[in-house]
């Protein structure tokens, strides 16, 4: 498994970083961006997969519509609602939970049954869920059902602190004198007290000595000790519920290795052992809790691991370690598992649905999820799950993904999770001198200097015959000893672990390795085989001196060139703006230490460390998820949205490496998180379930008729985004104070004018009032983000308010699509602009329709093969039933080489008789597009329907299509219009033309129909 930046595969170039293999955008029912959304559809959400002559045969998740028993607020006649009232806990031991439990297993064996399929694992806490192996036929025929919400492929998503107490003001520096947080809210013993951190992970290291704790007693006492009865653990919880958590045996794992500190500990190994075969799982895993990776035991740690733990690593003394909420139980559930190839094995999506639903039945108050996820959705089964979560009253923090520093890679992009990016808090640095004389900082934990040594690249230093690109990399066996004993070796990052490059460094003789990043990226601190300093060199300046005849090169310890700004966002770590939520929503969250991380891991798969240095977004999320725990532990009565609102808004800007503020919240999100201000924050800015489930109706998917979409602009989260904005945009959030008091209301975005209807608001404890603000564009650039915050500042001194904005002007808001009639004729376009001037149309087409009409039986297709050529803009398919009470889907396969189908490039596949797909810019490539009857009209056997194709490149051009006038005079906000124009065109014909805008992120498709 591709870990996010951690365990065997910890120290991997960027080069070879692995987003999650997502296949819920596909099998999951993620509904096009092409679909026609028409009045009449049913549920969007039955039609999710694609058809059965081209889906494998395999493991699935299948998710129904019923809601599960978190959310449950009553309407099936003689089941009592489950969803926890306000202000309180959500009880999944009780008896109407249980009753409704039973009613949902037996839905989900009858919906199973109808295909002849067994249910093998099932959750009923979070999300209605079952877990199947299908054939493909069974997967369609389930994504089908007006039952089912989703269907999802069994992924194997990928996983994805010595100094952190100190850096984030939990404990004083050394020698201040100073109280740090810990302190200022009673002292470390009641950190996190009376929570449970519950980590979904690869397992957990009971003997670390973070993880130490006294045996648990077989009887209760009047304190909050745990005890337990057989396997169950039973703790009294801040809050006044009762944790009651497993402590599963398993290899390696009896009930004795739970104890007073880890209450919980359950594992999932189903998918896994299903998918791998036993000779090829990792040596060092274990079919238990027992962590057989190490990057389970480096969260748990990271979280909520014990306070003051001595930590030394290869003889090097770092100190004492601890993690956020020192006082916290940690609850381990084992959702990932190894096999011998690191970017393989993994963490399958029903085996964690099946931990969110136990996490919620024990009654965790946090979750971290250090694990991938999608990036251009957020209707996953997993953000499903944590939606229920998160209605129980469960924190969930997630890894925001580490493929940066390129944009719109963030992943977890749902509401209700808090989603971290990286960034650095700890300087582990040396210098290298250069025989120039030139002096390079880089990340290092060597603690002896490197007197001047020869130095040599890798690309100089090859045994014969070694492949170019792999000794450039230092890979293993590359390089020729009589070349490289006693020296220096260069290597540049990528490809192969980071520490793998200092290992070939020390067989082949090499007494001390500079590890160079080409391209940008993290600088890391490893445990390396040879001294080694790591350094950015993109410029390739050192590069090409150590291919110099005498290059020689040393090491001296700490910096010694110039101070390195922290925190910074992590080369590493995944950027925004989201794919997802037409970008209306800024992800990632917030930003936390995740470079350089020193906490507890496995030996036998860490090198026979029990502490390591680990980077990625996994480090950062556990912190976030242990500040959680130590709130929650503080104020048991709040929700997770309140926490969340909490961090959010009273978190501080990165830095730049020129020390500079960097205020883009696409890399930090709302900023770094600061316990110093956390506990005060004034006000909070919450939504909660109703909120969601319209915004995940929002995305398409159909919860029936009383739940409304919500555009993902109007959810009243602790940020605000536009990802179009022509001339202005009105956006409301809801304040709700946490004590009485008056604040100041101001907002700046670089570009626009802000109008707010309150300047101040006044308000009691637990009052509310809803500020709306209007943002209207003045000189922003089009197409970019502009970026800035709303604050409110209170009167009299506090911790002032912060949300951040992110804005995107466009040039023209346009219709998607108009519709003009005769052989020569006109359509209106109406229009507005985001600027005063001339507006330019660039136009494509007309494209003439190629034709089939039939009529095609129940269950049977059409399909057709296309051959789309380079420098096509856009290709449409659409399909027409001629009576409207038929049901068709449409589905569009890119084809490789051999004609093989080995993508779906769109669908359309709703309740509705019309359906379309439009490609834009397409690869050049041969596609199949197949049209399938669902269902026949009432009362008729079979479905006739019409079929249209058509391909526009730029020279297409029929009827003298264009744009009258053209440039469009525009005044900035005010609405205006155009015709569309064209003459002379065959009869009985349908044709597409479309209309491009400068600067407008859509285009206008116009569709004319001649008699």
């Amino acid at each position: 498994m591709s870990i996010h930046l951690t365990g065997r595969a910890a120290r991997r170039g960027l080069a070879v970083l692995t987003t999650a293999a997502v296949v819920c955008g596909v099998a999951a029912g993620v509904p096009s961006a092409n679909a026609a959304t028409k009045k009449n559809d049913r549920s969007i959400a039955t039609r999710t997969a694609p058809k059965a002559s081209t889906l494998d045969a395999g493991r699935y998740v299948v998710v129904l519509n019923d809601a599960a028993a978190a959310r449950y607020d009553g309407g099936v006649a003689g089941l009592k609602a489950t969803a926890a009232a306000p202000g309180k806990s959500f009880d999944a031991r009780s008896d109407k939970v249980t009753a409704y439990q039973a009613y949902l297993t037996k839905r989900q064996n009858s919906i199973a049954s109808r295909v002849g399929a067994d249910v093998m694992t099932r959750s009923t806490l979070a999300a209605s869920s079952f877990t199947s192996r299908l054939t493909g036929k069974q997967a369609t025929e389930l994504s089908q059902s007006k039952d089912v919400l989703m269907v999802v492929k069994d992924t194997a998503f990928s996983l994805d602190t010595y100094a952190s107490p100190t850096f984030l003001g939990l404990e004083s520096a050394p020698g201040t004198g100073t109280g740090g947080v810990w302190q200022q809210q009673g002292g470390v013993a009641k950190a996190g007290a009376g929570t449970v951190v519950g980590i979904l992970d690869s397992g957990i290291w009971p003997e670390s000595g973070s993880f130490a704790g006294t045996k648990i007693g077989r009887n209760p006492t009047s304190g909050s000790s745990p005890y337990r009865k057989g396997n169950q653990i039973f703790f009294k919880k801040a809050d006044g519920s009762t944790f009651v958590g497993e402590c599963e045996p398993g290899e390696k794992w009896n009930v004795d290795d739970c104890n007073s500190k880890l209450i919980g500990a359950r594992y999932y190994p189903e998918a896994f052992l299903d998918s791998v075969k036993p000779q090829d799982r990792y040596a060092n895993e274990y079919i238990s809790t027992r962590d057989g990776d190490g990057h389970g035991s480096h969260t748990a740690s990271t979280a909520a691991g014990n306070f003051g733990v001595p930590a030394s690593v290869e003889g090097r003394k770092f100190g004492n370690v601890s993690g956020m909420a020192p006082a916290a139980k940690i609850a381990a559930y084992k959702v990932c598992f190894s096999d011998n190839d690191p970017d393989t094995g993994g963490c399958y999506t029903s085996s964690t649905l099946d931990a969110v639903d136990d996490a919620i039945l024990d009654g965790v108050d946090v979750i971290n999820y250090s694990i991938s996820g999608a990036t251009d959705t957020v209707v996953d089964a997993v953000e499903f799950a944590f939606l229920g979560a998160a209605d129980a009253g469960i924190f969930v923090a997630a890894s925001a993904g580490n493929s940066g520093p390129t944009a719109s890679t963030v992943a977890h992009n749902s509401p209700w999770i808090t989603t971290v990016a990286a960034s650095t808090h700890v300087n582990y640095e040396n210098t290298v001198v250069l025989g120039n004389g030139q002096k390079v900082k880089g990340a290092s934990i060597a603690d002896s200097p490197v007197p001047s040594t020869p130095l040599v690249s890798s690309t100089l230093a090859g045994v014969a015959g070694a492949d170019a690109t792999a000794l450039n990399l230092c890979g293993p066996n590359t390089l020729d000893p009589a070349k490289v004993t006693g020296k220096m070796v260069l290597c540049v990052r990528g490809t192969y672990d980071r520490v793998a490059k200092s290992a070939e460094v020390k067989r082949a003789g090499g007494v001390a390795m500079i590890l160079a990043n080409a391209t940008t990226g993290s600088l890391d601190a490893d445990f390396h085989s040879v001294p080694t300093v790591h350094i950015d060199d993109t410029s390739g300046a050192v590069q090409a001196y150590s291919k110099t005849a005498g290059a020689t090169a040393a090491f001296e310890l700490g910096n010694n060139v110039s101070p390195t700004p922290i925190p910074q966002i992590a080369g590493f770590s995944s950027r925004g703006p989201a794919v997802a939520n037409s970008s209306d929503v800024i992800k990632p969250d917030i930003s936390a230490p995740g470079v350089s991380v020193l906490a507890a891991v496995a030996p036998p798969s860490g090198g026979g460390r029990s502490f390591d240095l680990y980077s990625g977004t996994s480090m950062s999320s556990p912190h976030v998820a242990g500040l959680a725990a130590f709130i929650m532990g503080k104020n048991p009565t709040w929700t997770p949205m309140m926490v969340k609102s909490a961090m959010m808004t009273t978190a501080y800007d990165l830095k730049n490496a020129d020390g500079s503020d960097n205020t883009n919240p696409f890399d930090e999100g709302a900023g770094h998180v600061d316990p110093k201000k956390f506990f005060d924050p004034g006000l909070v800015v919450t939504s909660g379930t109703a909120e969601w489930l319209s915004f995940f109706e929002g995305q398409g998917y159909d919860f029936g008729p009383t739940v409304s979409p919500m555009a993902a602009t109007d959810l009243n989260i602790p940020s605000m985004a536009k990802g179009q904005v022509t001339s202005s945009v009105t956006i409301k959030r809801t304040f709700t104070a946490l004590k009485a008091g008056t604040w100041s209301v101001a907002a700046t975005v670089p570009g626009f004018d802000v109008k707010i209807d309150k300047p101040t608001i006044t308000l009691a404890k637990d009052a509310s009032a809803t500020v709306t603000y209007t943002f209207t564009r003045t000189d922003a650039l089009l197409g970019k983000f502009s970026t800035g915050f709303a604050t409110l500042t209170p009167a009299g001194g506090g911790n002032v308010v912060r949300l951040p904005v992110a804005l995107r002007p466009v040039a023209v808001a346009a219709p998607a699509e108009v519709k003009g009639t005769g052989a020569a004729g006109s359509a209106k376009v109406d229009i507005t602009a985001g600027f005063t001037g001339d507006l330019d149309v660039t136009t494509s087409g007309l494209a003439k329709a190629v034709t089939n009409a039939g009529t095609l039986a129940v269950g049977a297709a059409y399909t057709e093969k296309v051959t789309i050529a380079a420098g096509t803009k856009f290709a449409r398919f659409d399909v027409d039933a001629t009576n409207d009470g038929a049901d068709l889907d449409l589905y569009v396969y890119r084809l490789n080489a051999a004609g093989q189908p080995v993508a779906l490039a769109g669908q359309s596949a709703t309740g509705s008789a019309d359906e379309r797909v439009t490609l834009t810019n397409p690869t050049a490539a041969d596609y199949l597009v197949e049209v399938d009857g669902y269902a026949a009209a009432s009362g008729e056997s079979g479905i006739a329907y019409r079929y249209d194709r058509y391909v526009v490149t730029g020279a297409t051009t029929l009827g003298g299509f264009a744009a009258d006038p053209n440039p469009v005079p525009v005044v900035q906000g005010q609405p205006t219009s155009f015709n569309a124009v064209w003459s002379g065109l065959d009869p009985a014909a349908r044709y597409l033309g479309v209309l491009e805008y400068e600067g407008a992120l859509a285009p206008t498709f116009v569709t004319v129909t001649v008699p």
